[in-house]
């Protein structure tokens, strides 16, 4: 099982569980997720973010300050801004480059080289993964296309018993692309505009978690 930390009040989920963070803009769902990815990194899980809208550095500078000891934290970045934006910067074994938000087959790629090789350590440990955001795939693809990438994204997931986060700016899409989207997910945590938190998680009521 995957403890969700105190950000949503120790609430466990299986292996392969794929959660929506939902809400709108500024209210603190990346933050959110990442601590949710912290809580494992600080028990010897691993951690693959890949982002479609900061660069790898920024992340991995907010990802780092919440780490209880990030210098032993297995992390891994798919940055999809850098390349975009023109640079070309060098992989390392901490951050692989995807050409842009649309290429997602390339973002599949890199983020597949870093599960195998997560799942390949020898303590076997679990694996969380944050994906943000869909809100800027949808940016740039139309739904159809987001809808099936995420798919075959999640179900890639669900088949290795990590635990999937994603998040999306619920207020830049229509209730179609949401209800769409929520299909997909095994749960949606909800951040309001006072950043309060409720979840309805697999298995559990849905309730108020947080602020």
């Amino acid at each position: 099982m995957y403890d969700l930390g105190p950000a949503l009040e120790d609430a466990r989920v299986a292996p392969g569980t794929n959660l929506l963070v939902a809400g709108p803009p500024l209210t603190g769902k990346r933050r959110l997720a990442l601590e949710i990815l912290a809580y494992g990194a600080d028990r010897g899980e691993g951690s693959v973010v890949v982002t479609t809208r900061d660069s790898a550095d920024r992340v991995l500078d907010d990802y780092r300050s919440i780490l209880a000891d990030p210098d032993d934290a297995a992390i891994g970045v798919v940055d999809c801004v850098t390349k975009h934006q023109g640079r070309s910067p060098p992989e390392t074994t901490v951050v692989k480059y995807a050409s842009s938000p649309v290429d997602m087959t390339g973002i599949g790629i890199k983020f597949s080289e870093f599960l195998e090789t997560f799942q390949s350590r020898t303590d076997g440990s679990p694996n969380r993964i944050l994906l943000d955001s869909l809100t800027t795939l949808l940016m740039y693809a139309d739904l159809q296309t987001v809808f099936r990438f995420v798919h075959v994204f999640t179900s890639r997931i669900q088949n290795t018993d990590a635990l999937g986060v994603h998040v999306i700016e619920s207020t830049a899409h229509d209730d179609e692309t949401m209800n769409t989207m929520k299909q997909l997910f095994d749960g949606v945590v909800t951040v309001d505009e006072d950043r309060e938190v409720s979840a309805q998680l697999p298995g559990a009521d849905t309730g108020l978690v947080g602020s």
